[in-house]
């Protein structure tokens, strides 16, 4: 597996299914190493004046999609920070390849059962339209390899929070020595 160089003081890039906790774990590893938490889908947001749901229903995924790409590429520039990656990031293989050479990239899984209960009641994911569970299937179907690149997985299924900031945080300074 492909490691970053210099890890230290390098990004930690958390990819993953929408409802694996990546804003949540990447909130209390900022807090822990003292890094800026940067949330691409929030960065993306504000840049267009609108909300993700907004930018999906009135300009498409496609446009979505660059979007996400442009401001990944931008964000990556910098060294240091918390990187909570939209969960289709992955999609582009150009972004995974960004994506390990500007960082440690952390896989954050979870079985459907806890997705679907993490994420059943958020209006605000455009992929959730119509039955939860059956998006959340079908989105996991058809992503089940595209996270593979990552330098680490951690299953958030039956962990904490705290957990698994912790087990982040000594894979990151495990892999940069």
């Amino acid at each position: 597996m492909h490691q970053p160089k210099d890890l230290l003081h390098s990004n930690i890039i958390l990819v993953g299914m929408m409802g694996t906790g990546k804003t949540t774990v990447g909130t209390l590893l900022a807090d822990l190493l003292q890094y800026p938490l940067v949330d691409i889908d929030a960065v993306i947001a504000e840049s267009e004046g609108m909300s993700v749901q907004d930018i999906f229903a009135s300009k498409g995924e496609l446009y979505f999609r660059e979007l996400e790409s442009q401001m990944l590429a931008k964000v990556l520039e910098q060294k240091g920070q918390i990187v909570s990656t939209g969960g289709g990031s992955v999609l582009r293989d150009t972004n995974c390849q960004l994506m390990t050479n500007k960082g440690l990239v952390v896989c954050l899984t979870a079985d459907i059962d806890h997705i679907v209960q993490r994420v059943g009641g958020d209006d605000n994911r455009p992929l959730l339209a119509g039955d939860t569970y059956e998006r959340v299937s079908s989105i996991m179907e058809q992503r089940k390899h595209a996270y593979e690149f990552a330098h680490v997985t951690v299953d958030t299924s039956l962990l904490n929070p705290d957990e698994v900031a912790t087990h982040v945080l000594t894979r990151y300074r495990v892999q940069a020595f």
